[in-house]
């Protein structure tokens, strides 16, 4: 099959692990990773040379971003470098929002002893908190795309949750004090970013501020690499075996 999946991102470990994931069924990807803590310039070089070198019609390349919802100085950055390349590149949507995205964050939640691991409404067993933080990166649209993942985990937990932005509005502190306000004291904050796109200090530090547990990013989860293979296949093509993604 023809065409590239490049995918934005600083973080290698995380990267690399979903690389692997998506190559793994699907060999016939030509799948390059490709930075942007430059800023672009890498991007830049290597759409240029996947132009040269091609002999088929159609895209150069399909970027995915490996980012979960809207992340406008990423995306900004990619659509840079093709322009600078002059190359004929696909960007996709980002990952999220999909029901499947939301499973993963609930996974996340129950390794970090923060919900229950089933999904059953069982009133007998209580919850280990009872308000949750879906927290994003990519400022104040980020934290709006998060919404409609925070309306599918809120669903599958029975509980209230909000979306925040570790670098806009609503911020952690404003989502935790919309929490409490409905009488949700004990929280929690499942980061829904992947890895590259946010600091995970930062994030860790944000939950000690308002004294919730925090989960783990979403990271090489099994979600990120089908989601990954969604938005490639919805670009040029489809890929087999990534075609049934309901919850």
């Amino acid at each position: 099959m023809p065409g590239k999946v490049g995918e934005a991102a600083d973080d290698v470990d995380a990267a690399a692990e979903v690389a692997s994931i998506v190559r793994l069924d699907n060999p016939q990807i030509d799948l390059r990773l490709v930075s942007l803590a430059d800023g672009g310039g890498e991007l830049t070089k290597e759409f240029g040379a996947i132009a040269a070198g091609r002999a088929f019609e159609g895209p150069a390349a399909v970027v995915v971003p490996l980012v979960t919802g809207p992340h406008p100085r990423l995306l900004r950055a990619v659509r840079d470098a093709a322009t600078q390349s002059e190359a004929d590149v696909k960007i996709t949507d980002p990952l999220g929002p999909h029901p499947v995205l939301a499973e993963a964050l609930h996974v996340r939640l129950a390794e970090a002893g923060l919900a229950r691991v089933d999904r059953m409404r069982l009133f007998n067993v209580s919850s280990p908190v009872d308000g949750i933080i879906v927290v994003t990166a990519g400022g104040d649209e980020a934290a709006r795309g998060a919404d409609a993942t925070a309306v599918l985990l809120a669903s599958r937990l029975t509980l209230p949750v909000v979306p925040a932005a570790i670098d806009g509005v609503p911020t952690v502190r404003d989502a935790a004090e919309r929490l409490r306000k409905i009488g949700a004291n004990r929280l929690a904050l499942v980061p829904f970013v992947i890895g590259p796109e946010a600091d995970h200090g930062r994030i860790a530090s944000a939950a000690q501020a308002i004294e919730a547990g925090c989960a783990a990013p979403l990271g090489a989860h099994e979600a990120v690499a089908r989601m990954v293979c969604v938005r490639y296949g919805a670009a040029f093509g489809g890929l087999d075996g990534f075609d049934d993604l309901s919850d």
